[in-house]
């Protein structure tokens, strides 16, 4: 079992930044990969970025430029830090850690970008 705490998300006008954190507890060193994800109201999860073991990361083409991902130093936490927001980024993020074929969610955290 993996338990995953997202901590960042808040109000911010368009064009400021936010920075999410995730902490993982429990079976860390079971974990393949971990991730953001975000949904907005009436629209399906998507993947924002991930990081995986080895250290590859992805990004959503929307979020490219823009948001990076990355880990402390650790490696039980993992970080989005989110700059030239856009109130299209609205949505509540969720932390994901990938272990095994198993997904573990965090309780997500509100990102609300006004214009």
């Amino acid at each position: 079992q993996v338990q995953l705490v997202e901590s960042g998300g808040g109000l911010v006008q368009a064009g400021g930044s936010l920075r999410l954190s995730c902490a993982a507890s429990g079976n860390i060193d079971a974990i393949n990969a971990m991730g953001w994800y975000r949904q907005a109201p009436g629209k399906r999860r998507e993947l924002v970025a991930d990081i995986t073991r080895g250290g590859s990361t992805r990004y959503t083409d929307p979020v490219k430029g823009r948001f990076t991902i990355s880990r402390g130093k650790d490696r039980n936490t993992v970080y989005l830090e989110m700059n030239s927001l856009k109130p299209e980024d609205t949505a509540a993020y969720l932390c994901n850690a990938e272990s095994y074929g198993a997904d573990f969610w965090g309780q997500g955290t509100q990102v609300t970008v006004s214009s």
